[in-house]
């Protein structure tokens, strides 16, 4: 069975706050997503909000009829809007505000208190809590030992790397980790940077339950349309576990 496809649809507000504009709305976005098979729609509300906005999550939690993906720091302010909304999931993220995306994985380990806290926090409120973590397995034990539901590991480094033989090196890490965590009880996710070239080799991993993608989702959207750009990767998710 293929994994799921979770879309982000951040990229469609960085273009809607490029001008402060109205348009286009990543609510609209995310309703095609689903029409053309999205299994899930992923939002990260970053705490400086230069793409999605506080309404934006309020009314997609209205209108998402799949699932909501909340991506956040484990900050105050931003527990307090999930434990208010209460999205299907919410996933940890790290965040700085110089970064033009999320750089790497969340330190469960150094930050294992806080983290704990708030998945604590978020599960007594019945949501469930992943953790975007890199393909570590001291990182894998840390979300096991702060009671994550997933864990969702940063692809980066495999699909930054230039040379066949460090994607390999990198791919045969992320398996590791996969194998990890699914021994551990945990659902297995992956993201970042996945596009329509490099998917296939991780949508292949049995362990991967779901992979959320949006830059090239939404870029390829740009040229041939929303609707059409998630079909084709959904296809590409069949047909890496036939």
């Amino acid at each position: 069975m293929s994994a799921r496809l979770g879309v982000n649809v951040d990229h469609v507000a960085t273009l809607r706050q490029a001008r402060r504009a109205t348009y286009p709305d990543p609510v609209t976005a995310a309703a095609l997503a689903e029409l053309a098979g999205a299994d899930q729609i992923t939002i990260h509300l970053r705490e400086d909000r230069r793409h999605i906005q506080d309404r934006d999550l309020l009314v997609l939690r209205k209108t998402v009829s799949t699932r909501l993906n909340l991506e956040m720091a484990a900050a105050q302010e931003m527990v307090k809007i999930a434990y208010e909304v209460k999205p299907e999931m919410v996933t940890l993220v790290p965040e700085r505000r110089e970064e033009l995306t999320t750089e790497g994985g969340l330190d469960a380990v150094g930050g294992r208190d806080q983290v704990r806290r708030v998945v604590k926090t978020l599960r007594d409120a019945d949501i469930e809590v992943s953790l975007f973590i890199d393909a570590d397995l001291d990182q894998v034990k840390a979300a096991h030992r702060a009671e994550a539901n997933t864990v969702e590991f940063h692809t980066g480094r495999y699909c930054d790397a230039r040379l066949a033989s460090d994607r390999r090196k990198e791919l045969a890490r992320l398996v590791d980790a996969c194998k990890a965590a699914a021994k551990l009880g945990l659902q297995v996710a992956a993201g970042h940077g996945l596009n329509y070239q490099n998917v296939l080799p991780v949508a292949a991993i049995g362990e991967i339950e779901e992979l959320n993608i949006g830059h090239a989702i939404v870029a390829r959207g740009v040229l041939v349309g929303l609707e059409r750009a998630v079909r084709e990767m959904k296809e590409l998710l069949a047909r890496a576990r036939p």
